[in-house]
C-alpha cells in the first residue's frame, strides 16, 4: 500500500522575454573598457540578469554577448544534442564552452573586453553594439557592413521568408 516515492526537483523552464534592439556605436578606452548601452542595460536589469557571457561567434568575426540565463538554454540545448560517450562531440563541446568570459558591468556601467577577444576580431577603438533579439552582438567599426545584405538583397530574403513561412491568414500588420 505504501511503495516506494522518488522526490524529483521540479525543472520550470522559464521563457526569457529580453529583445535587444538597435545599432549604437561606442568608443573603449585604452583598457578596453566600453560603455555599455543603456537601453541593453536598462533590459538586463528588467530581467534581473546581472552577469553576460562573452565568446567569439562561431561564424562571424564579431563576440557575442549572452545574457546568463540565455547562455544557460543554449549550453543545455547543445548539451541535449551531443553524446558524452562521443569522443568528437566532447571536443565540439569543450571547444564550444571553454573559450568563454564572464562579463560584469563595473558601478559606471562599463564592461571589459578581454585582451583575447580584442585581438580576435581585430578591435580597434570604435566599436559597435547590435542587439540581435536575445544576445548583443559586438562589431569593429571597420567590419560594421559584414553583418548586413545590402538593402535590394535584403528585402528579395526577407519576402521569401515571408513568403515560404506565411500561413493562410497570417498577416504581419
Amino acid at each position: 500500500m505504501w511503495g516506494k516515492y522518488v522526490i524529483l526537483p521540479l525543472k520550470s523552464i522559464i521563457r526569457c522575454n529580453m529583445r535587444f534592439l538597435g545599432n549604437i556605436e561606442a568608443k573603449t578606452d585604452i583598457k578596453g573598457r566600453a560603455f555599455f548601452p543603456a537601453a541593453f542595460r536598462k533590459e538586463l536589469q528588467t530581467n534581473s540578469e546581472e552577469r553576460l557571457i562573452m565568446r567569439k561567434d562561431v561564424f562571424q568575426n564579431c563576440l557575442v554577448l549572452y545574457p546568463e540565463s540565455i547562455w544557460n538554454q543554449q549550453l543545455d540545448l547543445l548539451r541535449n544534442r551531443l553524446n558524452r560517450w562521443n569522443a568528437s562531440h566532447q571536443m565540439l563541446f569543450r571547444q564550444f564552452i571553454s573559450d568563454v568570459e564572464i562579463i560584469t558591468l563595473d558601478a559606471n556601467g562599463r564592461i571589459l573586453i578581454p585582451k583575447r577577444f580584442q585581438k580576435a576580431i581585430r578591435m580597434q577603438q570604435s566599436i559597435r553594439f547590435i542587439g540581435m533579439d536575445d544576445t548583443i552582438e559586438i562589431w569593429t567599426q571597420e567590419d560594421t557592413e559584414q553583418p548586413f545584405m545590402d538593402a535590394q538583397q535584403f528585402s528579395v530574403e526577407l519576402e521569401k521568408i515571408m513568403k515560404s513561412n506565411n500561413q493562410e491568414g497570417d498577416s504581419l500588420l
